[in-house]
């Protein structure tokens, strides 16, 4: 038997059956992060596909990932909304507080970007004669020059944000920095900012630039304060973004839960690739309770179509976000080891075979495909050339990761003793 659910979004009624399944019905507590990688869990609650499979997901907008990462290790939540690197980092014992973490299924691919302030991005279109369509690293090699002038002027370096040091956004931001000649411990200072406060800690001179999620870059550009020079596709296009994050011992002791969410998040997933679908997203998302960010920007990110500037600067990128397509929802080990290697890369970790081995454990293909059976999207063939698309042309080597974290010429020579600031 099944009744009908329906939420008004946007003035139109979506509707999902509500199904009897005789099973206990289980209210799981998720934090999340007021970004639109969040998607996926906002729509399973909104559209009832976690109601379908007997749970309600009780959403908890939360501030930062160290929030997320302590709520979750201190069972305030069952599950969480996490970034890519956090449950490798936590698998390796990395942080103030490293409570295992694994992840069975990916919240998407896409949607970070690189921002700088309007002041520093003029100082490199007139130090190096940046075009307003230039691409990334040509923005990056721009950038290098105007660090170079600052330095023969006794200039301080610029202040960057990023949101957490194990995050996508820590290492898009510095392979971003270092395919341009810049070392990220040296030449910049990076901070960490919290994703909602980004936009204004540029506004008000606190940073000079920043990466993180939409949609914080458009309300920046928007703004008139930032200038949008980098996307995530730029840098490594098939990269995970966020991550649904489940603790060890709680996904054991309850393994049909576990399955039937990740049923419910495949179904919202789906849901939120569709461009049919764009308008009702956007409304949902832009609500107070979720990312509170004017629904006109929020739909235009989801075209993939930005606004690089206050001077109406426009660039468009096919596939912005991937909810759904190209087994985007699949956690791939072998990009818990690109992760990996990036944090061998800056000195947060040491190699062996043990913490390559700790690294896989935190990606989980086995219970999403356990979950989903047949209706389970896995990687194609394609694959394998996907994960080699980088800015730089460098060839990631998941077989070889001391050679290959080596080749690369900007990099830590020493391991960081401590974490510091994680905002």
């Amino acid at each position: 038997m099944s009744d009908m659910f329906s939420i008004e979004t946007g003035g139109n009624a979506v509707k999902a059956p509500v199904l009897s399944t005789g099973r206990e019905h289980k209210t799981l507590r998720a934090g999340f992060i007021p970004l639109m990688d969040a998607s996926i869990l906002i729509v399973a609650a909104e559209i009832g596909f976690a109601n379908r499979e007997g749970l309600t997901l009780d959403l908890v907008r939360d501030v930062s990932w160290a929030n997320v990462r302590d709520r979750l290790a201190f069972r305030q939540f069952d599950i969480a909304h996490m970034l890519s690197p956090m449950p490798v980092a936590s698998m390796l014992g990395l942080g103030s507080n490293p409570s295992p973490t694994l992840t069975p299924f990916s919240l998407g691919r896409g949607g970070n970007a690189i921002t700088l302030s309007v002041r520093l991005y003029e100082r490199m279109k007139a130090q190096a004669g940046l075009a307003d369509d230039a691409s990334a690293l040509a923005n990056a090699r721009a950038l290098a020059a105007v660090l170079a002038d600052m330095k023969a002027r006794g200039e301080a370096p610029p202040t960057l944000g990023m949101t957490y040091p194990f995050s996508s956004h820590n290492y898009e931001f510095r392979y971003w920095l270092a395919a341009g000649g810049i070392d990220p411990d040296r030449d910049v200072k990076l901070v960490v900012v919290p994703p909602p406060l980004t936009s204004d800690a540029l506004a008000a001179g606190a940073i000079d630039g920043f990466c993180v999620g939409a949609p914080w870059n458009m309300i920046a550009s928007e703004r008139g304060t930032g200038r949008i020079v980098a996307a995530k596709q730029d840098i490594w296009p098939l990269a995970p973004e966020k991550v649904l994050g489940l603790r060890p011992d709680w996904a054991e002791a309850n393994a049909d839960t576990v399955s039937r969410l990740i049923v419910a998040l495949d179904r919202a997933a789906r849901w939120c690739d569709d461009p049919a679908h764009r308008d009702d997203l956007a409304a949902i998302l832009s609500d107070t309770r979720y990312i509170a960010a004017p629904r006109t920007i929020i739909r235009r990110v989801l075209d993939g179509e930005f606004s690089l500037d206050a001077r109406g600067t426009k660039r468009r990128i096919p596939d912005y976000f991937l909810f759904h397509r190209g087994a985007a929802n699949y956690p791939r080990p072998n990009q818990a080891l690109w992760i990996y290697s990036q944090m061998m890369r800056w000195g947060q970790v040491d190699f062996s075979e043990a913490n390559m081995a700790r690294a896989t454990s935190a990606f989980r293909p086995d219970l999403y495909t356990a979950a989903l059976g047949p209706d389970a999207m896995l990687p194609g063939p394609e694959d394998a050339a996907a994960l080699e698309m980088f800015m730089d042309a460098r060839r990631f080597d998941p077989v070889d990761l001391a050679a290959y974290v080596a080749g690369f010429p900007v990099r830590s020579p020493v391991a960081m003793a401590t974490e510091t600031d994680e905002g």
